[in-house]
């Protein structure tokens, strides 16, 4: 155990993912630390807000010198800490970069197939599943953080070496094998690499996003739409599934949702209907964001631009959620590989990547549906075509039968 006095705080609350994400990385490391939940004290929101210069993002975690991090990943907690992750090993069959269920579901069929392989990601083993509090699009499991501890779970009990809070900077070949470069400089050589990373939310880049954001500016409603709760307005950006679905999310907060579409909605129709039919949704389309307006260091209005006429309309909220996209974890990778227009990993038919040995699978590869189902079978599919792949270089024996 590390420090049994508790001299790490965690500021956070019961319905925040990243919290319980950060609980259990501390938990599954020892570490003592004092647990401060706002909703029970919620004078502790003063603090955070002296802390963070009038933000309020939770988690935040305060260390033994009065520094801080807020929502700190799981490698910068490990560096704070002086923790040290290494493989056990420095050659494998098979690196699978990325432990959210992609990739997890992929080391799974490894271990049943014969496959030394190891699961190395930067952050926390289980993805976003496992900081997801509802998952609606998974038969089985509404709930995303038991649904990732099954995984890890499964996949330690095959025993697999599963690698947490450590990023990959580099794979590049080596004859006709790979080499697999982790920031703490530790190389991996290996037949084959999965890159399972996934995406990550996309930002508007105008002027007051960097300065607002976790102060009235977000992009995970799950996560701070609770703060608003009685707002009388608050902004929704992006008009894709996911913008009406978080704003739907957000009517259960706030009186008024407004939704702002660059151009058309392009979300299913289904939701098109739910959203319009929905007396507290308000739809605008065809306008570009111009700015996020703060006052006193907090979030206090969209300006957005109409695409047709050029007129500048303000719509001050509560708090602005976006949501415009996704982009790949993948700049590990940098021009070595293909990509599509939107920088995600183009792929053969068998799932490998224009670099020989390397598979994409889940939501970093072009073409994926970004659903949580499929991203898994994306897995299993790259792991079978793993096996032909080390079948056919002769470093695995061939199936007698094919799984």
């Amino acid at each position: 155990m590390i420090d049994s006095d508790r001299t790490l705080t965690v500021y956070g609350a019961p319905w925040c993912p990243h919290c319980k994400r950060v609980k259990r990385f501390l938990a599954a490391h020892r570490v003592s630390y004092e647990n401060i939940d706002i909703d029970e004290r919620p004078e502790a929101i003063e603090t955070l807000q002296q802390l963070q210069d009038g933000g309020r993002i939770i988690p935040t975690v305060v260390y033994a010198d009065g520094t801080h991090e807020v929502n700190p990943s799981d490698g910068a907690l490990a560096r704070r800490l002086g923790l040290h992750f290494e493989a056990d090993r420095a050659a494998y069959d098979l690196v699978i970069v990325g432990g959210g269920p992609t990739g997890l579901a992929a080391a799974i069929y490894a271990a049943r197939e014969g496959i030394d392989a190891v699961v190395v990601d930067g952050s926390a083993l289980g993805g976003q599943a496992g900081i997801s509090d509802r998952i609606d699009n998974y038969p089985g499991f509404p709930d995303g953080a038991e649904l990732a501890e099954r995984f890890v779970a499964q996949a330690r009990r095959y025993g697999v070496e599963l690698l947490s809070a450590v990023a990959v900077t580099a794979v590049t070949p080596d004859g006709d094998d790979l080499v697999t470069t982790l920031a703490s400089g530790q190389e991996l050589t290996s037949h084959a690499v999965i890159v399972a990373t996934g995406s990550t939310y996309r930002r508007l880049d105008v002027p007051g996003e960097d300065s607002l954001i976790g102060a009235g500016v977000h992009f995970c409603a799950t996560c701070d739409g609770p703060f608003y709760k009685g707002a009388d307005e608050l902004v929704v950006i992006g008009g894709g599934n996911s913008a009406l679905e978080e704003g739907l999310h957000l009517s259960e907060y706030a009186k008024q949702v407004r939704v702002l579409a660059r151009s058309g909605l392009s979300a299913s129709a289904v939701l098109q209907e739910r959203v319009r039919s929905d007396p507290q949704l308000i739809v605008h389309t065809g306008v570009d964001i111009v700015e996020l307006e703060g006052k006193r260091g907090r979030f206090a209005a969209v300006v957005a631009r109409d695409r047709e006429t050029g007129e500048e309309h303000r719509f001050p909220a509560a708090a602005a959620f976006v949501f415009i996209g996704l982009d790949p974890n993948s700049d590990f990778l940098g021009d070595a590989v293909e990509r599509d227009e939107a920088g995600f990993l183009v792929t053969s038919a068998t799932m490998e990547t224009s670099m020989p040995g390397v598979y994409a699978a889940g939501d970093v590869r072009a073409g994926s549906t970004k659903q949580l189902g499929s991203a898994v079978g994306d897995g299993i599919a790259a792991l079978l075509m793993v096996r032909r792949h080390l079948e056919a270089h002769r470093h695995k024996a061939p199936a007698l039968v094919d799984a």
